[in-house]
């Protein structure tokens, strides 16, 4: 049975609690069910489609200790029936201060579906060295 995400903050939350967790069942529930799905991992390639983003998931938690992951919100973007969230990752060994771990850049699309808010794109890369970006706030019009 699906989970009902009434807002994308929700299915944000979701989706770095199952990454934090190695949960594959809280991955699958944040991920939209249509085929339209799409998930760039750092330095990896383009994944399409429900089936190759989820196995790429399950072959990262097979071969992963839980992380630490903490999140900073750089840039928001949303309209009645999608949102745009650009965040910095930082991910660090369990245990360990993620602040020191890796800085990854993410932006990650929701949608609002029958079944409530639900992940369509995942884009994952490592920022050029030495820079971060603002935080910043914006609204669709």
């Amino acid at each position: 049975m699906a989970i009902g995400f009434t807002d994308p903050h929700q299915v944000e939350a979701a989706f770095y609690r199952a990454f934090a967790e190695l949960a594959m069942d809280g991955m699958e529930a944040v991920w939209s069910p249509s085929a339209g799905i799409v998930c760039i991992h750092p330095g990896g390639p383009v994944l399409e489609g429900r089936a190759a983003v989820l196995r790429s998931w399950l072959d990262i938690f097979r071969s992963a200790e839980p992380p630490t992951v903490s999140l900073r919100m750089l840039s928001t973007n949303q309209d009645a029936d999608l949102a745009v969230h650009v965040v910095e990752e930082r991910i660090g060994a369990r245990g360990a201060d993620a602040s020191a771990g890796a800085v990854v850049i993410a932006t990650n699309v929701y949608r609002r579906e029958t079944e409530g808010w639900r992940l369509v794109v995942h884009h994952a890369s490592v920022p050029a060295q030495g820079r971060s970006p603002p935080r910043r706030t914006a609204i669709f019009h």
